[in-house]
């Protein structure tokens, strides 16, 4: 299961001085905003680039800042990949094919009011079973998706992958969902139907790209753009 533990890796600048007889000033060094003026560098990255760079659309990285209220973030790190977790999904027990993990973690820069996003996989082996639009407005993509003003998912169907074994039909959720602690989205009707059309838009680009990794024939039945009229 790959999984990101931690937020960031610990950042830092060491400046060498040379001692001697005269006060030295040592200008540019700094890991931070210490209070004299320096500043951490900026190391945030566009959304394309996130959780591999294969995995976002211009569209998904569109609708990130729409959702997360930026259009920068933390770089991913580089095991937290689409292909990393295609290789996951892969090595699931065919006896059993079930399995669930995370893809990645998205992060704003620390100022965004959105903190984080999380991006997961669940494998079955047998079709989903049909909801009725309740909590989700139901959405013609894959074998079955949904979207509400805080969660998107997207199943679509698997076989003949390269990654998986067996001649078992695989059924795989790709669901996208805010981290932490559930608050429950505010807005207006059409604020809040943008924040739908926007995690269906991540959670489609997602799919789309598992669905290419894995190998599955017709990629899934997924299209190239995502399908935003409720079915």
């Amino acid at each position: 299961m790959v999984t990101v533990t931690s937020r960031r890796g610990t950042r830092g600048l060491l400046c060498a001085a040379v001692a001697g007889s005269l006060a030295l000033t040592v200008a540019g060094c700094s890991g931070g905003d210490d209070g004299s003026g320096g500043k951490e560098p900026d190391t945030s990255v566009a959304a394309e680039r996130l959780c591999g760079g294969k995995a976002v659309s211009t569209e998904a990285g569109e609708s990130l800042q729409v959702i997360m209220g930026s259009a920068r973030f933390e770089p991913s790190d580089e095991k937290t990949t689409v292909a990393a977790a295609a290789r996951e999904l892969g090595r699931t027990d065919n006896s059993s094919v079930r399995g669930i993990g995370d893809i990645c973690w998205i992060y704003p820069p620390t100022d965004a009011p959105f903190k984080e996003l999380r991006v997961s996989w669940h494998l079955t082996g047998s079709a989903p079973e049909d909801i009725s639009a309740g909590r989700f407005t139901l959405l013609p993509m894959g074998e079955q998706a949904g979207t509400a003003p805080d969660v998107a998912f997207v199943t679509f169907a698997c076989h003949d992958g390269h990654e998986l074994t067996g001649p078992m039909r695989r059924h795989i959720t790709i669901t996208v969902e805010p981290g932490g602690k559930p608050v429950e989205p505010e807005g207006d009707a059409e604020e809040l139907q943008a924040l739908k059309d926007a995690y269906a838009t991540v959670a489609h680009s997602f799919s789309l790209a598992m669905a290419k990794e894995l190998g599955c024939e017709d990629n899934g039945g997924l299209k190239a753009k995502p399908s935003l009229t409720p079915a």
